[in-house]
C-alpha cells in the first residue's frame, strides 16, 4: 500500500485490488499540477480485503475523497453513512465523498458511461450484450435502462443468467451492442477476452470495453477486424473522473 508524501493537507484516493495499473492517480496527479493545488495528494490503497477499509480511514485523517474500483463497487456499501439516490438504485459504488454527515457514496460510472457509450448508439443498435455481472455492469444496465435498450446479462455462474455458452449467430444478429464489464484483457494478461462467437460479428456491431489499458484490447481487435464500430474505456473514465471531482468538491 502506498504512503501518501510529505504529510500533504489534502489527500485523494483509490481503493481496489491489484490497481498498481490505475487510471485515477495519474490522471488527478495532473489535474492538481495544472490547478497549482500544492499540498494534493492522490494515493492508491491497494486492500487485500474489503476489511481493511476502516484502518485506511484511521490511518490517513487528511482523506477527502475516494474512488472504488474492483472487486470492491458493492462491497464498500456497508462501510458508508449514506448512498445518492442514483447509487442506492444501481447497488454499486465508485465515488466516496467525506462529508459532515459521514461517507456517502455515488455512483460516476454511469454518468461517464453515459456521456461516452451514447454518441456511439446508431438505430440498428438496438439490443445489447452485458458481459459480466459485476458493480460494473451495475451502472452499465443502469444506463442502458434509462436510454430504453434492452440488454442481456452474461455470466459465467449466475444461473438466473445467460452463459457464454448460450450466444449463438442468432443472438449477435438480434443483440448489436456488445459491452465488456469484465476486466479480461486489462495489462499484463491482454491475450484474455470474453467467450464469444466472434466470428459472427459484423460492420453493424458496436463493441464498448470497459477495460482501457491496452486501448486495444483482444476483445476490441475482434471486433475491429470484422468491421465493428468499437470503443475502450478511457472517456468514461475521464468523465466520471471530473464527476467525482465536482461531487468531493461540493
Amino acid at each position: 500500500m502506498e504512503k501518501e508524501n510529505k504529510s500533504p493537507d489534502t489527500l485523494f484516493g483509490l481503493i481496489g485490488k491489484n490497481i498498481s495499473y490505475s487510471f485515477s492517480r495519474g490522471y488527478f496527479t495532473e489535474k492538481f499540477r495544472t490547478l497549482h493545488l500544492e499540498g494534493y495528494n492522490y494515493v492508491n490503497f491497494d486492500l487485500p480485503d474489503i476489511t481493511a477499509f476502516p484502518d485506511i480511514l484511521k490511518e490517513h485523517p487528511r482523506l477527502k475523497g475516494l474512488n472504488v474500483t474492483i472487486p470492491y463497487k458493492e462491497k464498500v456499501l456497508p462501510y458508508l453513512n449514506e448512498l445518492s439516490e442514483e447509487a442506492q438504485r444501481i447497488g454499486a459504488v465508485n465515488t466516496i465523498a467525506f462529508t459532515k454527515n459521514g461517507l456517502k457514496g455515488y455512483n460516476t460510472d454511469a454518468y461517464g458511461f453515459k456521456e461516452a457509450f451514447f454518441p456511439l448508439v446508431k438505430p440498428h443498435h438496438k439490443k445489447a450484450l452485458v458481459l459480466g455481472s459485476g458493480g460494473a455492469s451495475k451502472a452499465v444496465i443502469y444506463i442502458l435502462k434509462e436510454m430504453g435498450i434492452p440488454y442481456l446479462t452474461v455470466s459465467r455462474n449466475k444461473p438466473e443468467m445467460i452463459h457464454y455458452e448460450d450466444i449463438k449467430k442468432e443472438t449477435l444478429e438480434e443483440y448489436t451492442i456488445l459491452i465488456n464489464c469484465t476486466p479480461l484483457g486489462t495489462l499484463p494478461d491482454v491475450e484474455a477476452k470474453p467467450v464469444v462467437p466472434y466470428q459472427y460479428l459484423t460492420p453493424k456491431h458496436l463493441l464498448y470495453d470497459l477495460v482501457y489499458n491496452p486501448a486495444e484490447t483482444a476483445f476490441l481487435q475482434e471486433g475491429k477486424a470484422r468491421g465493428a464500430t468499437i470503443c475502450n474505456g478511457l472517456q468514461m473514465l475521464k468523465f466520471q473522473a471530473e464527476k467525482a471531482w465536482e461531487l468531493w468538491n461540493k
